[in-house]
């Protein structure tokens, strides 16, 4: 069933009764996509899980790895030390698996989505 007959009549009723007149941001450019160097079949699940509230696995193993090496540079007990080094070592090495597996890295429109990523995160 094809609604774009409906659709295209309930904005024209819109247009004429003014409902669009007032709108903020109106005459002012759309901002642009955060996701747009995100491959396309991966958008939508970037997006739902924005609105989540949640990080693509990548992300958030990228974000424990900021915060071990953080911690790593504050840690003055060895043993402590050790710990911090291994659980950055086994976060690294899972990171790199996931972006194999993924082939994420082969992608030049992840690469550039990654940089901006990195430099919102401060990596």
């Amino acid at each position: 069933m094809d609604f774009g007959h409906l659709i295209e009549e309930k904005i024209k009723q819109s247009i004429k009764n003014g409902d669009f007149e007032n709108l903020p941001g109106k005459g002012k450019p759309l901002p642009k996509d955060e996701l747009a160097y995100v491959p396309d079949e991966m958008r939508n699940s970037y997006r739902i899980l924005k609105n989540a509230n949640m990080l693509p696995e990548e992300m958030q193993l990228k974000k424990e790895i900021v915060n071990l090496e953080e911690l790593l540079e504050e840690v003055k007990d060895s043993e402590r030390s050790a710990y911090v080094r291994k659980e950055l070592s086994e976060k690294r090495i899972r990171f790199d698996l996931l972006m194999e597996k993924r082939r994420l890295n082969q992608s030049g429109a992840f690469r550039q989505y990654q940089n901006k990523v990195n430099r919102r995160f401060g990596f």
